[in-house]
């Protein structure tokens, strides 16, 4: 088995495709920004959950006293707020906003970095954990 076969490292691979995926939608909606009729396209956020394929990652509190309260973990979706994109639409009946595009490329470019640089650093400790010189 492979270093990189490991769960984690299988997760951030595929967030990073996903970041990848993700970059050429929102530089297919920043092309299309002046043709008629084209509607801004997104991508279903990224969930380590689906990726995983099991919930909560496993994890179950555990009662070890009778005067402890019980837990129960809560599902992320239960806060979340459902926010529309994209308000603005043209006489053309197109609605991609470049800046809110722009803006998407940015954060989307800095989110990427961020899994590249835990992959990267994840990998360098195994490394070095398993180095001779350690």
């Amino acid at each position: 088995m492979a270093i990189t076969d490991l769960p984690l490292f299988q997760a951030l691979k595929s967030k990073m495709q996903w970041h990848q995926v993700r970059q050429s939608v929102l530089a297919e909606n920043v092309a299309n920004a002046d043709t008629p009729d084209y509607k801004a396209k997104e991508l279903k956020d990224y969930d380590f959950a689906d990726h995983l394929g099991r919930e909560n990652f496993g994890l179950q509190a555990v009662r070890t006293e009778a005067g402890h309260l019980s837990g129960a973990m809560i599902s992320p979706d239960s806060g979340k707020v459902e926010k529309k994109d994209m308000f603005e639409v043209t006489p053309s009946g197109n609605n991609v906003v470049l800046e809110e595009q722009m803006m998407k490329v940015a954060e989307n470019q800095m989110d990427f970095q961020a899994a590249s640089a835990i992959y990267t650093r994840s990998l360098g400790l195994i490394r070095t954990a398993l180095s001779k010189n350690a």
